[in-house]
This record gives structure tokens, C-alpha cells and sequence, in this order.
């Protein structure tokens, strides 16, 4: 479902275990390293890599790492000892810049190799076949951009991606972290712009639903437990949302914590839970009038008596409407949960989750 980084030297063991774990039952197969050593730290890092490789073998999963001449120098190998890497747990190498397209495919022949989506051209991709790369152990990788504003434009990497799947290329990219960020900028690594800031779920479902790539994974270190109990959810087809009350009553309460599906016939304004009306009928008294003010997008709204016979219908707003005295205002969608709602669509199941903030 979504795999993820890991970065080398930065978490002890159990951490590191702990979160392959975490991904693992996320349903994630795929972990991401890179190995650029410092020229003191070659043994270190060797010995971190085979650590790591044991971590993610037993798991099942695969180990991708970013390697480059030097690093296998450092390691004390050539390019010609590529077997090595996957006695220690490696799956495939994500090919950095400059090394040299036989090596590239001459590895293809024992091992995946990611190709860098940045820098293949029809060009290189045709030398490279020549050569003789192994077209079902090539893969091509987005890279993840630290720096704000500089991550790739969407409709570029759209344009990209139809190409890489024209060569039967299987394609991966980056989404942002919530939890630990990666130093030294702290501003997220995302492939592309318009996720920077966005919450991992929210990147996670633009690139199932706008920007299709046939694997995701988290750039950053790692994601906040709240953000884990989001990927949860979607894996039962549930698109879950966090909301702060505004108003405590129990007939309110238990609406809001009903399981919502949107109608199949859905609104333009509003996602619509389609039993609550129903449910609110079995109470027995009415929905009294109560905070009547204006529904701006994320507003939870749910209907009072004064709306005669739709009492209890239980909308989230998508376009800000007016205030109306027959309107009750219950909840609001916090802010980072508010790009998941374009992902609600006709006969999505959603969740309401209370927090504090």
C-alpha cells in the first residue's frame, strides 16, 4: 500500500524495526535508503546497511538504495560485486548520476535497477536496451525535493508518466512525512509541489486519484501515529476525517459517530451521509435549532426540526453556503483533513473522528 525511507544511522535498531513494522502492516512492501558515506563512516554505514537489509529480508519486503561509484568504493566492492548487495537483503539499485549505462545494464542481470525519472530520455532508455538492460528488472524513480518550490510541476510529471508506461516502466514516487522530518530544511520531501505541505494521506489519495504511479512511498523518516490510523482506515475503503465539535449533545454525538457513506447520488455543495436522516428519525424527540452561522468548507452540518421532514440529515460542506436557522453548524473538518474531501465521492464510505486541538 505505501512503503517508505529509511534513514541510515538516524533511528537505534528497535526504532528502525518498530517502523518497518508499522509499514509492514500498512501493507507496504517496498523500503527506500540512501547511501552516500562519509569517508570516516564506511565501516558504520556498512554495517547499518546489513542491519537494514536482515530488518527489511525478514519482513518480506524489498530494499531499494541509492547508490553511487563512490559508495560501493567505500563499501569495498566494484559494480561487478553487485551480488553481494543482495546476500546482505538488497533488492535492486536506484541508479544516481554518472554511472556508467553498461554498468547500469550489465547489474540489470542480476538484480532491479531504478532508473532516475529526471534524466531519462528515449535517448539514453534506447542505449540503454542496446546495451542489454533487462526491461522487467528496470524501474524508473521520481526523486523527492527538500527545498521548497522545487519540486516537479504536476502536469510535467503527468506527461512523464504516460511516457514511462508506454515502455511498460513501472514508476515510484515520493509523499511528505508528518512525524519526523529530514534536517537540515525540515520542509518535507515530496516529488511533487503541490503536496509539500499537504498531510501524507491527502498526497497519498492525489496520486491514487489525479497522478497514478505504480508504487508510493513516504520521503520523510517516518509519519505520526494519527496519520497510521488514516492508512488504516483507507484500507477498508474508508476515507477518515478529523473534525473539532462545536456542539455537545448526545443526539449530536451519535450521528457523528455513525459509519457515513455519501449518497450514490451526490451533491455539488455538500457530501451527504446517507443514514443519518434514518437514524435521527429513531430518537424520538427533536433535533432542536441550535448554532445557526454560516457553513464554510469543512463545516459539519446537521439539519433540525425546523427542516421538517430532512431533520437529521448530516452533510459535510464542500462550497461555503449562508447560515440558515434550520441548519445546525456541529463540527468542523480541521484544516490538514480538508484536501480529503474532493476524494469523497458518490457511494464513499467516510469517518468522523473528534479532536482536540
Amino acid at each position: 500500500m505505501i512503503g517508505a525511507s529509511v534513514f541510515l544511522g538516524q533511528q537505534l535498531e528497535h526504532e528502525q524495526e518498530a517502523y518497518l513494522d508499522i509499514i509492514s502492516n500498512l501493507g507496504g512492501t517496498t523500503i527506500f535508503t540512501s547511501l552516500h558515506i562519509p569517508e570516516d563512516d564506511s565501516t558504520l554505514y556498512k554495517k547499518a546497511l546489513q542491519t537494514l537489509g536482515s530488518q527489511v529480508q525478514s519482513r518480506s519486503m524489498k530494499l531499494y538504495v541509492d547508490m553511487s561509484t563512490h559508495s560501493m568504493t567505500s563499501l569495498g566492492l566494484q559494480w561487478e560485486d553487485s551480488r553481494t548487495l543482495v546476500d546482505w537483503g538488497i533488492t535492486g539499485i536506484r541508479m544516481d548520476y554518472g554511472i556508467e549505462s553498461a554498468v547500469i545494464a550489465d547489474i540489470s542481470k542480476s538484480m532491479p535497477v531504478a532508473l532516475n525519472a529526471s534524466t531519462l530520455t528515449p535517448e539514453w532508455l534506447e542505449e540503454l536496451l542496446a546495451l542489454g538492460l533487462v526491461k522487467n528488472h528496470a524501474e524508473v524513480w521520481h526523486n523527492y525535493y527538500p527545498r521548497p518550490e522545487t519540486a516537479l510541476d504536476a502536469a510535467w510529471f503527468d506527461k512523464q508518466n504516460r511516457w514511462f508506461k508506454e515502455q511498460g516502466l513501472k514508476t515510484v514516487a515520493f509523499i511528505p512525512g508528518d512525524g519526523q522530518l529530514r534536517g537540515p530544511l525540515y520542509k518535507g520531501l515530496p516529488t511533487l509541489e503541490d503536496h509539500r505541505f499537504l498531510s501524507p494521506l491527502a498526497s497519498y489519495l492525489s496520486f491514487v486519484n489525479d497522478h497514478p504511479v505504480d508504487e508510493i512511498l513516504i520521503g520523510d523518516p517516518s509519519i505520526s501515529m494519527s496519520s497510521v490510523n488514516q492508512f488504516k482506515a483507507v484500507q477498508t475503503n474508508e476515507i477518515p476525517l478529523r473534525y473539532q465539535s462545536l456542539i455537545e449533545d448526545s443526539q449530536t454525538d451519535s450521528l457523528l459517530n455513525l459509519n457515513h457513506r455519501n449518497r450514490f447520488d451526490p451533491a455539488r455543495d455538500v457530501i451527504r451521509s446517507e443514514g443519518a436522516r434514518p437514524f435521527a428519525q429513531t430518537f424520538g424527540e427533536p433535533l432542536r435549532a441550535r448554532n445557526q452561522i454560516a457553513r464554510v468548507k469543512g463545516a459539519i452540518t446537521i439539519d433540525n426540526e425546523l427542516y421538517g421532514r430532512y431533520q437529521g440529515d448530516l452533510h459535510i460542506v464542500k462550497n461555503p453556503l449562508a447560515e440558515n436557522e434550520a441548519v445546525n453548524v456541529v463540527g468542523q473538518v480541521i484544516n490538514e483533513d480538508l484536501p480529503l474531501l474532493e476524494f469523497i465521492g458518490a457511494g464513499q464510505c467516510f469517518s468522523l473522528t473528534r479532536v482536540e486541538l
